[in-house]
């Protein structure tokens, strides 16, 4: 399971042109699930997301999680995030998991990561969306579950 998560100052993603998620301070999630990941996989992106401390603390440190700060998160499935560009000019998408894997586990890591108490808002899964946020920092970091075990 990949992600990249970028700080924003506010995000929202719509489709046909109407708003289907919406946030303020917090973190952008482009979520990709991949052939063969677990619960373990989806657990340990899901708590790394929470707590990964990238806000700034009162002395302008990154100390602080989006759980510290009362931000919020807005994920967004993102397949491409597992394109394979090595070979050729077109992307390979092989790895990534089969659209019912995919929505599962991607409505299970939203599912995470309210427990946490997280407001979380979403896309909508397989719909052509657009994306707009204002990254603050900027501030963009890469997650993935296979490079933690």
């Amino acid at each position: 399971m990949k992600a990249v998560l970028q700080r924003v100052s506010s995000a929202s993603v719509s489709v046909d042109e109407q708003i289907v998620g919406q946030i303020g301070p917090g973190l952008m999630v482009l979520l990709g699930v991949e052939q063969g990941d677990t619960d373990q996989d989806l657990t340990y992106l899901a708590d790394k997301t929470a707590h990964l401390r990238i806000f700034e603390d009162d002395a302008g440190k990154m100390n602080l999680s989006v759980q510290d700060v009362g931000g919020e998160i807005l994920v967004v499935s993102q397949f491409t995030l597992l394109g394979d560009c090595r070979k050729g000019r077109r992307p390979g998408f092989s790895k990534a998991a089969p659209p019912e894997q995919a929505d599962r586990d991607y409505l299970q890591f939203v599912d995470e990561l309210r427990r946490f108490g997280l407001t979380v808002e979403t896309g909508t899964f397989q719909a052509n969306m657009q994306v707009a946020l204002i990254n603050d920092g900027p501030v963009t970091l890469i997650l993935d579950s296979r490079k933690e075990f």
